[in-house]
Protein backbone atom coordinates (compact mmCIF):
# COMPACT_ATOMS: atom_id res chain seq x y z
CA UNK A 1 0.00 0.00 0.00
CA UNK A 2 1.45 3.74 -0.36
CA UNK A 3 2.10 5.96 1.96
CA UNK A 4 -1.13 7.78 3.25
CA UNK A 5 -0.10 11.63 3.56
CA UNK A 6 -2.67 14.20 4.18
CA UNK A 7 -2.55 17.28 2.59
CA UNK A 8 -3.99 20.66 2.08
CA UNK A 9 -3.55 23.36 -0.61
CA UNK A 10 -4.66 25.92 1.65
CA UNK A 11 -1.55 25.07 3.87
CA UNK A 12 0.29 27.79 1.72
CA UNK A 13 -0.97 30.73 3.52
CA UNK A 14 0.57 33.17 0.67
CA UNK A 15 3.24 34.74 2.59
CA UNK A 16 5.83 37.15 0.30
CA UNK A 17 8.22 35.56 -1.25
CA UNK A 18 11.20 37.20 0.98
CA UNK A 19 9.45 36.18 4.55
CA UNK A 20 11.10 34.64 6.91
CA UNK A 21 8.26 31.81 7.20
CA UNK A 22 8.84 29.94 3.61
CA UNK A 23 4.88 29.34 3.04
CA UNK A 24 5.17 28.40 -0.69
CA UNK A 25 7.80 25.13 0.42
CA UNK A 26 3.95 23.90 0.57
CA UNK A 27 3.11 23.68 -2.87
CA UNK A 28 6.93 22.88 -3.37
CA UNK A 29 6.91 19.78 -1.33
CA UNK A 30 4.03 18.18 -2.76
CA UNK A 31 5.71 18.57 -6.41
CA UNK A 32 8.49 16.83 -4.62
CA UNK A 33 6.30 14.53 -3.75
CA UNK A 34 4.75 13.54 -7.08
CA UNK A 35 7.98 14.07 -8.99
CA UNK A 36 9.18 10.90 -6.50
CA UNK A 37 5.65 9.53 -7.13
CA UNK A 38 4.54 9.53 -3.66
CA UNK A 39 1.46 11.45 -4.44
CA UNK A 40 -0.36 9.36 -6.43
CA UNK A 41 -4.69 9.83 -5.93
CA UNK A 42 -4.31 6.36 -3.72
CA UNK A 43 -1.68 8.41 -1.14
CA UNK A 44 -3.64 11.42 -0.55
CA UNK A 45 -6.17 12.74 1.68
CA UNK A 46 -7.47 16.10 2.24
CA UNK A 47 -7.19 17.75 5.71
CA UNK A 48 -10.01 19.44 7.43
CA UNK A 49 -10.36 22.43 9.28
CA UNK A 50 -9.95 20.88 13.28
CA UNK A 51 -13.25 22.22 15.11
CA UNK A 52 -12.54 24.33 18.32
CA UNK A 53 -13.42 21.09 20.59
CA UNK A 54 -10.07 19.52 19.62
CA UNK A 55 -8.46 23.35 19.99
CA UNK A 56 -9.31 24.18 23.23
CA UNK A 57 -8.51 20.40 24.56
CA UNK A 58 -4.49 21.61 24.15
CA UNK A 59 -5.16 25.96 24.43
CA UNK A 60 -7.17 27.91 26.44
CA UNK A 61 -10.59 29.03 25.04
CA UNK A 62 -10.24 31.97 24.42
CA UNK A 63 -6.86 32.18 22.16
CA UNK A 64 -8.65 29.51 20.38
CA UNK A 65 -11.75 31.85 19.73
CA UNK A 66 -9.43 34.75 19.01
CA UNK A 67 -7.73 32.96 16.03
CA UNK A 68 -10.85 31.59 15.01
CA UNK A 69 -12.54 35.09 14.87
CA UNK A 70 -9.07 37.12 13.76
CA UNK A 71 -9.12 38.68 16.95
CA UNK A 72 -5.70 38.20 18.00
CA UNK A 73 -4.11 40.50 19.85
CA UNK A 74 -0.69 42.66 18.71
CA UNK A 75 1.69 41.65 21.29
CA UNK A 76 0.72 38.13 20.50
CA UNK A 77 0.54 38.03 16.92
CA UNK A 78 4.05 39.79 17.15
CA UNK A 79 5.23 37.05 19.13
CA UNK A 80 3.71 34.61 16.18
CA UNK A 81 5.82 36.49 13.90
CA UNK A 82 2.79 37.27 11.30
CA UNK A 83 -0.82 38.91 11.57
CA UNK A 84 -3.87 36.20 12.45
CA UNK A 85 -5.96 36.94 9.16
CA UNK A 86 -8.14 34.47 7.14
CA UNK A 87 -5.52 32.48 5.53
CA UNK A 88 -3.34 31.96 8.69
CA UNK A 89 -6.34 31.19 11.53
CA UNK A 90 -7.54 28.74 8.67
CA UNK A 91 -4.04 27.69 8.06
CA UNK A 92 -3.82 26.94 11.53
CA UNK A 93 -6.79 24.44 11.71
CA UNK A 94 -6.13 22.75 8.58
CA UNK A 95 -2.71 21.87 9.71
CA UNK A 96 -4.09 20.96 12.96
CA UNK A 97 -7.14 19.17 11.64
CA UNK A 98 -4.01 17.47 9.02
CA UNK A 99 -2.03 15.99 12.23
CA UNK A 100 -5.30 14.43 13.45
CA UNK A 101 -5.98 12.46 10.47
CA UNK A 102 -2.61 11.79 9.77
CA UNK A 103 -2.56 9.94 13.89
CA UNK A 104 -5.82 8.31 12.73
CA UNK A 105 -4.19 6.90 9.55
CA UNK A 106 -1.20 5.76 11.50
CA UNK A 107 -2.99 3.74 13.95
CA UNK A 108 -5.00 2.43 10.74
CA UNK A 109 -2.27 1.87 8.43
CA UNK A 110 0.87 1.61 10.50
CA UNK A 111 2.45 4.76 9.26
CA UNK A 112 1.06 7.85 7.45
CA UNK A 113 2.59 11.74 7.27
CA UNK A 114 1.35 15.47 7.03
CA UNK A 115 2.73 17.75 4.75
CA UNK A 116 2.71 20.68 7.62
CA UNK A 117 2.43 20.23 11.52
CA UNK A 118 5.25 20.51 13.93
CA UNK A 119 4.06 23.84 15.88
CA UNK A 120 5.39 22.85 18.61
CA UNK A 121 5.87 26.67 19.95
CA UNK A 122 2.44 26.96 20.54
CA UNK A 123 1.35 26.75 24.48
CA UNK A 124 -1.52 26.97 25.91
CA UNK A 125 -2.09 30.27 26.24
CA UNK A 126 -1.13 31.55 22.74
CA UNK A 127 1.01 31.21 19.76
CA UNK A 128 5.00 31.71 19.10
CA UNK A 129 7.94 30.96 16.71
CA UNK A 130 5.81 31.19 13.94
CA UNK A 131 2.98 28.07 15.68
CA UNK A 132 -0.51 29.31 15.81
CA UNK A 133 -1.81 26.31 17.59
CA UNK A 134 0.12 23.13 18.44
CA UNK A 135 -1.28 20.52 16.05
CA UNK A 136 0.67 17.88 18.01
CA UNK A 137 -0.70 18.42 21.04
CA UNK A 138 -3.94 18.81 19.37
CA UNK A 139 -3.78 15.44 17.72
CA UNK A 140 -2.32 13.80 21.37
CA UNK A 141 -4.94 14.97 23.36
CA UNK A 142 -7.66 14.19 21.04
CA UNK A 143 -7.30 10.68 20.92
CA UNK A 144 -6.29 10.04 23.98
CA UNK A 145 -9.99 11.76 24.87
CA UNK A 146 -11.14 9.49 22.60
CA UNK A 147 -10.13 6.56 23.62
CA UNK A 148 -7.84 5.65 20.45
CA UNK A 149 -4.78 5.88 22.54
CA UNK A 150 -3.79 5.34 25.81
CA UNK A 151 0.26 5.91 25.91
CA UNK A 152 2.00 8.40 23.41
CA UNK A 153 5.77 8.88 22.38
CA UNK A 154 6.75 12.65 20.49
CA UNK A 155 10.00 12.94 19.27
CA UNK A 156 10.87 15.80 18.46
CA UNK A 157 13.47 16.54 16.25
CA UNK A 158 13.19 19.86 14.95
CA UNK A 159 16.68 22.40 15.83
CA UNK A 160 14.54 24.46 18.02
CA UNK A 161 13.55 23.24 21.71
CA UNK A 162 9.77 21.79 21.74
CA UNK A 163 8.75 24.33 24.64
CA UNK A 164 5.03 25.21 23.47
CA UNK A 165 4.36 20.83 23.21
CA UNK A 166 6.32 20.62 26.79
CA UNK A 167 4.01 23.50 27.91
CA UNK A 168 0.57 21.87 27.29
CA UNK A 169 1.61 18.30 28.19
CA UNK A 170 3.35 19.06 31.40
CA UNK A 171 2.25 16.19 33.85
CA UNK A 172 0.26 14.31 31.84
CA UNK A 173 1.61 11.00 32.83
CA UNK A 174 -0.23 9.18 29.11
CA UNK A 175 2.20 11.97 27.04
CA UNK A 176 6.11 11.58 26.95
CA UNK A 177 8.00 14.37 25.21
CA UNK A 178 11.42 14.04 23.84
CA UNK A 179 13.01 17.00 22.36
CA UNK A 180 16.80 16.99 20.90
CA UNK A 181 17.59 20.86 19.60
CA UNK A 182 20.47 23.05 19.21
CA UNK A 183 21.10 24.37 22.92
CA UNK A 184 22.19 27.74 22.05
CA UNK A 185 18.77 28.49 19.65
CA UNK A 186 14.97 29.98 20.15
CA UNK A 187 13.49 29.53 22.33
CA UNK A 188 15.82 31.33 24.65
CA UNK A 189 13.79 30.33 27.64
CA UNK A 190 12.83 26.80 27.54
CA UNK A 191 9.77 24.42 29.01
CA UNK A 192 11.53 21.65 30.11
CA UNK A 193 9.97 18.21 28.46
CA UNK A 194 10.38 14.67 29.41
CA UNK A 195 13.21 14.74 28.37
CA UNK A 196 15.63 17.23 26.51
CA UNK A 197 18.93 16.65 24.67
CA UNK A 198 20.53 19.72 24.14
CA UNK A 199 23.47 19.95 21.16
CA UNK A 200 26.45 22.41 20.63
CA UNK A 201 26.32 24.68 17.96
CA UNK A 202 27.92 23.12 14.69
CA UNK A 203 27.05 19.15 15.38
CA UNK A 204 27.37 17.15 12.32
CA UNK A 205 26.11 13.74 11.15
CA UNK A 206 28.04 10.85 13.23
CA UNK A 207 28.06 12.92 16.51
CA UNK A 208 24.16 13.88 15.79
CA UNK A 209 23.20 9.75 14.80
CA UNK A 210 25.35 8.82 17.18
CA UNK A 211 23.29 10.58 20.25
CA UNK A 212 20.36 9.38 18.67
CA UNK A 213 20.85 5.88 18.54
CA UNK A 214 21.53 6.22 22.06
CA UNK A 215 18.46 7.16 22.88
CA UNK A 216 15.85 5.30 20.82
CA UNK A 217 16.00 2.02 22.75
CA UNK A 218 15.58 4.15 26.16
CA UNK A 219 12.50 5.34 24.48
CA UNK A 220 10.75 2.53 23.27
CA UNK A 221 11.76 0.91 26.22
CA UNK A 222 9.73 3.51 28.51
CA UNK A 223 6.68 2.48 28.09
CA UNK A 224 3.86 0.59 25.42
CA UNK A 225 3.13 3.24 23.06
CA UNK A 226 0.32 3.47 20.71
CA UNK A 227 1.24 5.61 18.74
CA UNK A 228 4.91 8.22 17.98
CA UNK A 229 4.73 11.87 16.72
CA UNK A 230 8.15 12.25 15.02
CA UNK A 231 8.47 15.74 13.83
CA UNK A 232 11.29 15.65 10.99
CA UNK A 233 12.41 19.28 11.38
CA UNK A 234 14.76 19.79 8.71
CA UNK A 235 16.24 23.43 10.17
CA UNK A 236 19.18 20.90 11.66
CA UNK A 237 20.74 21.42 8.01
CA UNK A 238 23.93 22.46 7.38
CA UNK A 239 22.52 24.93 5.25
CA UNK A 240 19.11 26.26 7.11
CA UNK A 241 19.44 30.15 7.57
CA UNK A 242 18.53 29.44 11.59
CA UNK A 243 19.90 26.08 12.53
CA UNK A 244 23.37 26.54 13.41
CA UNK A 245 23.41 22.55 13.51
CA UNK A 246 25.04 20.86 10.54
CA UNK A 247 23.48 17.73 9.01
CA UNK A 248 23.89 17.09 5.56
CA UNK A 249 21.23 15.68 3.12
CA UNK A 250 22.44 11.87 3.93
CA UNK A 251 22.72 12.66 7.80
CA UNK A 252 19.04 14.10 7.23
CA UNK A 253 17.73 10.46 5.56
CA UNK A 254 19.86 8.71 8.66
CA UNK A 255 17.96 10.43 11.20
CA UNK A 256 14.53 9.42 9.66
CA UNK A 257 14.89 5.95 9.06
CA UNK A 258 16.59 5.49 12.00
CA UNK A 259 13.27 6.70 13.93
CA UNK A 260 10.75 5.50 11.46
CA UNK A 261 12.63 2.44 11.66
CA UNK A 262 13.19 1.85 14.73
CA UNK A 263 9.32 2.38 15.95
CA UNK A 264 8.22 0.29 13.23
CA UNK A 265 10.19 -2.53 13.51
CA UNK A 266 8.46 -2.52 16.83
CA UNK A 267 5.09 -2.75 15.46
CA UNK A 268 4.45 0.89 16.56
CA UNK A 269 3.02 3.35 14.60
CA UNK A 270 4.63 6.58 13.46
CA UNK A 271 2.52 9.45 12.67
CA UNK A 272 5.05 12.00 10.90
CA UNK A 273 5.19 15.87 10.53
CA UNK A 274 7.23 17.37 8.56
CA UNK A 275 8.41 20.44 11.27
CA UNK A 276 11.03 23.62 10.49
CA UNK A 277 12.86 24.35 7.73
CA UNK A 278 14.17 27.73 6.83
CA UNK A 279 16.20 28.92 3.16
CA UNK A 280 16.18 31.44 0.88
CA UNK A 281 16.36 28.19 -1.57
CA UNK A 282 13.00 26.79 -1.11
CA UNK A 283 13.16 24.13 -3.88
CA UNK A 284 15.76 22.77 -2.24
CA UNK A 285 14.12 23.38 1.35
CA UNK A 286 10.95 21.04 -0.13
CA UNK A 287 13.41 18.60 -1.10
CA UNK A 288 14.94 18.24 2.14
CA UNK A 289 11.60 17.91 3.78
CA UNK A 290 10.63 15.24 1.04
CA UNK A 291 13.10 12.69 2.78
CA UNK A 292 11.09 12.25 5.45
CA UNK A 293 8.39 11.00 3.08
CA UNK A 294 10.75 8.96 1.10
CA UNK A 295 11.94 6.99 4.66
CA UNK A 296 8.13 6.63 5.55
CA UNK A 297 7.43 4.65 2.23
CA UNK A 298 9.57 1.92 3.14
CA UNK A 299 7.49 1.15 5.72
CA UNK A 300 3.94 1.80 3.94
Amino acid sequence: MSLQIVHHRDYDAGFAANHRFPMSKYPLLMEALRARGLAGPEALNVAEPAPPSWLKLAHAADYVDQVINCAVPEKIEKEIGFPVGPRVSLRARLATGGTVLAARLALRHGIACNTAGGSHHARRAQGAGFCTFNDVAVASLTLLAEGAAQNILVVDLDVHQGDGTADILAGDPRVFTFSMHGDRNYPVRKIASDLDVALPDGTADDAYVERLAAILPELSARADWDIVFYNAGVDVHAEDRLGRLALSDNGLRCRDEMVIGHFRKLGIPVCGVIGGGYSTDVPALAARHAILFEAASAYA
